[in-house]
């Protein structure tokens, strides 16, 4: 078994906040040390038992993904090292490979979700309107099947625990103006685009992500968060797509189809995992990891 981490615990810097899966200190006024964490959420819910190794990945997969994309978006990594923010060597080693220190800012209050293909939430409204989002799609759609272009279909963020809410453009214009609205749109759009096509060239099909965005203090957008990684995407397999059924997966999926093969209501607390289904969910995080970045 990988080494686990399911909560960090550094003492020489201030514990800001215990998300899902990271763990956010504060680094002075200006900088956060943002921890990636082996804890798995699925249905909204942290699961007991960490995904060895997950942290890692995620944070080299983010890591790849913001250097990949840095001609389209600024992003929020400092240029602090680690050993500068922890001295300490023992308190270093909890965290070495699974932090990044990050400039603090001012986070929008949507997720840009970009779709390029018909699965989740948007096949369940597909099929009760033919639309997503308020954009309407060609008729006769299957499940998974490719979308004529990239959709962008943002939602509310959600406080831990509760359930992100699919909003139409015209809410998100309402919540952050028409220009930034617009920039986030063609950005997120742009970045999806790219990267999809990067992705797809190692056998990857990334069917939807979601990113997450800030403004520093001129006003100018920078992309924060974690980035096109398994968590906030769906990764599939090219090799065996097949639009009409719901594709194998790099990502978290694979552990929420188990769920629901369980007698489980989807609240808290969630159910002991077993260890093959965590080092199976392991292996695939560890796959994408390797065919993305080399």
């Amino acid at each position: 078994m990988l080494e686990t981490l399911y909560e960090s615990n550094l003492t020489s810097l201030p514990l800001l906040m215990r998300g899902k899966v990271r763990d956010v200190y504060g680094i002075g006024d200006d900088h956060l040390l943002i921890v990636t964490t082996d804890r798995l959420s699925a249905f909204d819910v942290v699961m007991p038992d960490p995904v060895p190794g997950k942290g890692a990945v995620l944070t080299a997969v983010s890591n790849f993904w913001f250097n990949f994309t840095r001609d389209i978006v600024a992003n929020h990594l400092a240029d602090l090292t680690l050993e500068a923010v922890l001295p300490d060597a023992q308190e270093r080693a909890q965290v070495e490979g699974r932090a990044i220190i990050v400039k603090k800012l001012k986070a929008l209050p949507v997720e840009a979700i970009v779709r390029g293909y018909l699965i989740g939430s948007g096949w369940k409204d597909y099929k009760q309107n033919g639309a997503v989002c308020g954009i309407t799609l060609p008729v006769g759609l299957q499940l998974a099947d490719k979308l004529p272009e990239p959709i962008f279909t943002p939602s509310t963020k959600a406080d831990v625990g509760e359930h992100d809410i699919n909003i139409d453009f015209a809410r998100t214009r309402e919540l952050i103006g028409d220009a930034l609205a617009e920039q986030v749109r063609d950005v997120s759009i742009r970045i999806y685009s790219s990267c999809a096509a990067y992705a797809l060239e190692r056998g990857i099909i990334i069917a939807d992500t979601k990113f997450e965005f800030g403004i520093d203090d001129d006003g100018t957008l920078v992309l924060i968060d974690e980035i096109l990684t398994p968590d906030s995407s769906r990764f599939w397999p090219a090799d065996s797509y097949r639009p009409g059924s719901s594709p194998d997966s790099f990502d978290k999926q694979f552990i929420r189809d188990y769920l629901e093969t369980l007698d489980w209501n989807k609240q808290a607390p969630g159910p002991v995992l077993p260890s093959d289904i965590l080092e199976k969910s392991a292996a695939k995080y560890r796959e994408a990891q390797s065919r993305l970045t080399g």
